[in-house]
């Protein structure tokens, strides 16, 4: 079981969001500089970020408390450039901070690799690690290159044609825009905003709602996409009666991180439920919710053993946390 807090631990401290770190300055300045990328690849002091399908290599095993991005040299990945084997690539910024062999100012590429070229670069499927697994543990560059990094590839993949005439777009800007051939419009990276929210009502209690695909004590805080013409404030009021039929009110700012699954920005709020509809009842949409449920502090320290929280990487889990005052440990 874990410990409730007393009145004093809830004094919250804010939030401590693993994607919301960087140590990288994007340079965006240098985008625009005519065939930056190619003068890039023959500097010999920047280092490649690999990503093949959404996984990258690491120093050292994964289960190590701070494990580390692998950045390969130029070098390394020169032969497979030669021979047309990359399937994107894109210029992440410059580090800011020295971290192991690689001092700050280093410029960071990435490149996309298809599943020939990742193999050549690492046969052994299991050295390939995705975001989900390791991000919590990862320092503020590798975080900010991470995040970066898959939400700028998962925007190419998505993007490679012209949404008004659908012909093939071209890469320019050292990855960040693509081209229609047609017309010359520009498309930029796109980022998707969504609220998450812990609802607490009169008794201090905070609302969690399941899936009906997840497990069967799996439980987690309400989350929807902002629609379009709509501030984070009204999305949360809209999204939390959908999801459960609760009207809430006074929607307060917590913090917000990236998640690039595929390009969304986490937006993280807690909410007060409306005095004036404090007894309608719990109404799970059967669509997203499944099931909810409002809980104590008293009876998530209890059930804390058989609770399946979120983890440290999502903002959600810092959400019930900093409602809770300190770890769970579910």
């Amino acid at each position: 079981t874990a410990t409730p807090p007393t009145k004093e631990d809830q004094m919250h401290e804010p939030l401590s969001l693993p994607l919301a770190r960087s140590a990288v300055d994007r340079d965006n300045v240098a985008r625009s500089i005519p065939n930056f990328l190619n003068t890039l690849w023959s500097d010999d002091t920047a280092r490649v970020l690999v990503l093949a399908d959404g996984k990258t290599l690491l120093e050292g095993p994964a289960d190590t408390p701070s494990p580390a991005l692998r950045l390969l040299t130029i070098g390394q990945l020169a032969e497979l450039r030669a021979t047309d084997n990359l399937e994107q690539d894109a210029y992440l910024g410059f580090t800011v901070e020295d971290q192991g062999q690689v001092p700050a100012g280093t410029k960071i590429i990435l490149a996309i690799l298809d599943a020939a070229a990742a193999s050549a670069i690492e046969p052994d499927p299991d050295a390939w690690h995705g975001l989900r697994r390791t991000g919590a543990g990862l320092s503020a560059r590798d975080a900010g290159l991470y995040a970066e990094a898959l939400a700028l590839a998962n925007w190419h993949e998505t993007h490679l044609y012209c949404p008004r005439c659908g012909q093939a777009t071209v890469v320019e800007e050292a990855g960040w825009v693509r081209k229609c051939v047609v017309d010359g419009h520009q498309i930029f990276p796109r980022t998707d905003p969504a609220i998450i929210v812990s609802v607490i009502d009169q008794h201090d209690r905070i609302l969690l709602g399941s899936q009906g695909v997840w497990e069967e004590n799996r439980w987690s805080i309400l989350a929807g996409f902002v629609e379009p013409g709509e501030s984070l404030a009204a999305a949360v009021q809209r999204e939390v009666f959908e999801e459960s039929g609760v009207r809430v009110i006074a929607p307060e700012y917590l913090g917000s991180q990236a998640w690039p699954f595929p390009y969304s920005l986490m937006v993280g709020f807690t909410a007060k439920v409306d005095p004036a509809h404090a007894d309608l009842p719990l109404n799970p949409d059967g669509v997203e919710i499944e099931k909810l449920r409002w809980f104590s502090r008293e009876e998530i320290a209890a059930e804390a053993g058989k609770l399946l929280l979120p983890g440290k990487l999502s903002i959600a889990g810092a959400l019930i946390e900093h409602w809770f005052g300190g770890p769970i440990g579910s």
